[in-house]
């Protein structure tokens, strides 16, 4: 009998969707089969299903086949940034770059654009632009300021000479004047590497790919304590103790809930996005204020984010919750810059956690000899993520 690419696509969202959402009772009541098949030792056990998380498994599977791995996630859906970005992917403006290059030392600047641009082209390679919904539209960066315009103008030749440098790209950085939709914007860089990521689309299917390759994924599982016993590491959970030889702890901003670890700080982001607009203009993913703000189109929508900046104090916290005077400057910015000659009204409004420092570089590190924090994306998830997990799978191995 001849299977149909239709019925085979329904198997793997049937598989999917069992992984996603299975989840063992909060009882003590286990059966000799759920023992065996959740309460092993496995080889390694990751702790976060986004995109680091997800990505430090399936590495790690690649180079120990036989290996027995567990993901266990807190929410239903990955309870970071993964899913709750804005979907670019982008490596640097220009403001935010010259902005590091004043508080970090240069060298470590370009070592981190490096990865972001390494960890995109692995992403992609893995699995496929049309899996991620991949767009390569470009980016923008905005500016109200003339005199911050004409700095960065004056500075971006150094920096596309670092770019050729670093990445072998030629002209990232260009002044545009694509942008005069925008009111009280001054001036514009473009950068025709940028794209634009379905983050729905890459989830899901890095979940399907780490269930292809047996990897066991169990959401709503909290764990509270984290015991490296030697031989093994014992996680107190809300279904149990769980049990792995390693473990890789990929939950970004919420880490240090978990871990001892110093220089990072959760960082909450405020998103909305626009109910469908007739014959939008805008295409790409924009950058303004150092990228304290960012917006793009998605399916005659714009999707808006930022404004942390607004209120560090309140913002710096893994309560997933709204900040409406935030929200509603976002709203105004759509307003006054983004659409000021087009009616619109809100669909949604939603928070992510991310997770900072005081560098962009990420934390990879062994916090005992069998225990691994791979976090502090730094905003940069997306982009970063997959060299993030590619180098935690290599070290806890």
């Amino acid at each position: 009998m001849q299977i149909t690419n239709l019925e085979i696509n329904l198997q793997k969202i049937y598989i999917f969707k069992i992984l996603f959402i299975v989840q063992l009772p909060r009882s003590i009541n286990y059966s000799y089969w759920e023992l065996k098949a959740y309460f092993e030792v496995f080889d390694l056990l990751v702790v976060g299903a986004g995109i680091v998380g997800l990505s430090s498994a399936i590495s790690f599977k690649e180079r120990h086949k036989k290996a027995k791995i567990l993901v266990v996630e807190r929410g239903v859906l990955p309870s970071g940034a993964s899913t709750k970005n804005a979907g670019f992917a982008c490596f640097g403006s220009v403001s935010e770059l010259l902005d590091d290059q004043d508080n970090i030392e240069e060298e470590t600047v370009w070592r981190t654009v490096k990865m972001r641009w390494t960890g995109l082209s692995m992403l992609r390679k893995r699995l496929g632009d049309k899996n991620l919904g991949f767009k390569p539209w470009g980016g923008y960066e905005l500016f109200d300021d003339p005199t911050d315009y004409l700095k960065c103008l004056d500075k971006s030749s150094m920096l596309n000479k670092g770019m050729k440098d670093t990445l072998g790209l030629n002209n990232c950085y260009t002044a545009s004047k694509k942008t005069k939709q925008f009111k009280g914007v001054c001036g514009a860089f473009f950068n025709p590497y940028e794209g634009q990521i379905d983050t729905g689309m890459m989830m899901k299917n890095l979940a399907l790919l780490a269930a292809q390759n047996d990897i066991t994924i169990l959401n709503n599982v909290s764990i509270s304590a984290i015991q490296d016993q030697g031989q093994v590491v014992e996680l107190e959970s809300t279904v149990g103790l769980l049990k792995a030889r390693k473990v890789i702890v990929a939950t970004n901003g919420f880490a240090k809930e978990l871990l001892d670890i110093k220089d990072l700080e959760p960082a909450r982001a405020q998103v909305l996005i626009t109910k469908p607009i007739f014959n939008l203009k805008i295409q790409g993913t924009f950058h303004y204020q150092k990228g304290y703000y960012y917006f793009r189109n998605i399916n005659n929508r714009v999707l808006l984010g930022g404004g942390r900046n607004l209120d560090f104090k309140t913002e710096t916290t893994t309560r997933a919750e709204l900040n409406m005077d935030i929200q509603k400057h976002l709203e105004l910015l759509l307003k006054t810059m983004i659409l000021p000659n087009t009616s619109f009204e809100i669909e949604s409004r939603w928070s992510g956690i991310m997770g900072v420092g005081s560098e962009k570089e990420p934390i990879i590190k062994l916090t005992s000899p069998n225990v691994l924090a791979a976090v502090r994306m730094g905003g940069m998830g997306i982009a970063i993520g997959s060299w993030v997990g590619e180098n935690a799978a290599t070290t806890i191995s």
